[in-house]
């Protein structure tokens, strides 16, 4: 059973239009032909006024008129000629009908009541605008984005899309707004993928999101990639003191936890050398003097004891 996008699908590709290769001829014999027909011209004239004042003012009318519709040809074919340099390709149509693009380089000649509209095939950049929206979490973000693509299919840039170059624009818009409302911008969950911290994997997705909606223009997206990533700057303050907080908690974790393995090592080692036996009590208090040491911010003031071990 045929579903209703698999439809949708079908009939934009029987709507679409694709390109046709084409081979239009050297310009060089034809431009020579079009220098020498000049002074073909000038040669009918030339006997035509000869002619005329042999016959006593009556030229030859055959002579004249074949003068000027040779003059009309030449003006016709001069229109013919056009050129390409690389990564250019000429679009050519007959009254409004698709004929073919030509995208060898050169000098050409084709026929002149062609239209030729060149197009670039060269890779562009496009920046998006720093665009404010919100995250998966609702936290009003900027976001900005870089787009390389370059033109891949000719007819569907130009006859498939009213403006390939604004429609390119309009949907790296629309599509950087999608991936930032997909993704959270930091402190993801274990595993999940967020903006900040899973940058080839967002480029990835947004150059495939990209690709989909701009194939319909005969684009092809090499490159999509973050360029600006920041809070917005009414949130931007209190989650600057938020991430303060996480930097300093983790830390104290990392601190405490290798405070914790230092002082069981020091245990450990004074029990394996048998230097002085300690019961429960002293090795609380040694427990606590080592912690507050190794986790103290500032230098520690010791306490010298003066007395016996208990005193």
């Amino acid at each position: 059973m045929v579903t209703e996008k698999e439809t949708e699908m079908k009939l934009n590709e029987s709507t679409r239009t694709k390109e046709i290769p084409i081979q239009s001829g050297s310009g060089w014999f034809p431009l020579m032909v079009c220098l020498a027909i000049p002074f073909v011209i000038g040669t009918m004239v030339y006997f035509t006024v000869i002619g005329a004042q042999a016959s006593n003012g009556k030229p030859n009318l055959l002579l004249l008129i074949g003068a000027i519709a040779l003059g009309l040809v030449w003006f016709t074919l001069m229109g013919g000629f056009f050129t390409l340099q690389p990564n250019e390709g000429r679009v050519l149509s007959l009254f409004g009908k698709y004929i073919g693009t030509e995208r060898v380089s050169g000098f050409h000649f084709t026929n002149p009541f062609y239209s030729k509209t060149k197009i670039s095939l060269r890779s562009r950049n496009f920046n998006t605008p720093k665009l404010k929206v919100n995250d998966l979490r609702g936290n009003p973000i900027e976001i900005g984005a870089v787009v390389v693509w370059r033109v891949n299919d000719t007819a569907e840039a130009l006859f498939d899309v009213d403006n390939y170059e604004e429609f390119v624009n309009v949907q790296s818009e629309s599509a950087v707004r999608n991936l930032a409302s997909r993704y959270p911008y930091d402190q993801g969950e274990e595993g999940e993928i967020t903006l900040r911290c899973s940058v080839d994997e967002v480029s990835l997705g947004l150059q495939q999101e990209l690709q989909t909606r701009l194939a319909t223009a005969g684009v092809v997206i090499e490159e999509a990639r973050l360029i600006h990533l920041a809070y917005a700057p009414e949130i931007a303050h209190a989650m600057l003191r938020r991430q303060q907080a996480e930097a300093i908690i983790a830390a104290r974790q990392k601190i405490v936890h290798g405070a914790v393995s230092m002082v069981e090592m020091a245990l450990n080692d004074i029990a394996d050398r048998k230097i002085i036996q300690l019961d429960d009590e002293r090795k609380a208090q040694m427990i606590s003097n080592l912690l507050v040491v190794l986790c103290s911010d500032s230098e520690a003031q010791p306490v010298i004891n003066t007395g016996s071990l208990y005193s």
